[in-house]
């Protein structure tokens, strides 16, 4: 948030994109107004990656520190398992949730249904490479999140490593799985300026 006035309205028009795509298409019930898509989790704590193309958001994602704190919120995943949050099962992880400086999390993981079908693979390994380099710049060597549950598959396809942490789980009708992703690697391969901070 300290550095968005550097990017004019993108972060403004990565929250409508996120309205687009979680609460317009997936139809998630989440907080929303003036278009515009958030949560408790969008705090100065937060960074966002957002792949664009002439301001068009093409995808993005959040990244959250697992020692964040805001209330009585500190990041999704641990907020489920401590049962804070009614969408996701507190039996979300295999073991208890993390908190360290080297782990992050990732959420709202999208890419436009406006990106065509033969630009969507590149669009998804430009974001996942640049969440990385985020995540990496930030200190962290491993970010975890809920992926879709092929994510083995998914995960290679982009050139990442990632291993299970949780049950897979049918959540907001997508069927997903917690995992971890070691980002250090993918992080040190050269990279363009999409990234927002």
């Amino acid at each position: 948030m300290t550095t968005q006035h550097h990017y004019g309205e993108l972060y403004t028009e990565f929250l409508r994109a996120r309205k687009r795509v979680f609460i317009d298409t997936k139809h998630w019930d989440l907080p929303n107004t003036e278009g515009m898509e958030f949560d408790q989790y969008d705090t100065p704590q937060s960074r966002s990656v957002v792949v664009h193309e002439f301001g068009q958001v093409l995808a993005g994602i959040r990244l959250l520190p697992t020692t964040a704190s805001c209330g009585c919120y500190s990041y999704m995943l641990r907020d489920a398992q401590r049962g804070l949050l009614a969408g996701i099962p507190p039996h979300v992880l295999y073991e208890k949730a993390p908190v360290a400086d080297h782990i992050w999390e990732a959420t709202r993981l999208f890419v436009s249904p406006e990106v065509e079908a033969d630009r969507r693979i590149y669009v998804q390994t430009m974001l996942l490479s640049e969440m990385a380099r985020a995540a990496v710049a930030e200190g962290a060597t491993h970010v975890i999140g809920i992926v879709p549950a092929v994510f083995k598959r998914w995960m290679a396809r982009l050139g990442m490593g990632a291993l299970p942490l949780g049950p897979k789980l049918e959540i907001d009708g997508d069927r997903t799985q917690a995992a971890v992703m070691h980002v250090a690697a993918v992080a040190q391969a050269p990279g363009k300026n999409t990234t927002m901070h």
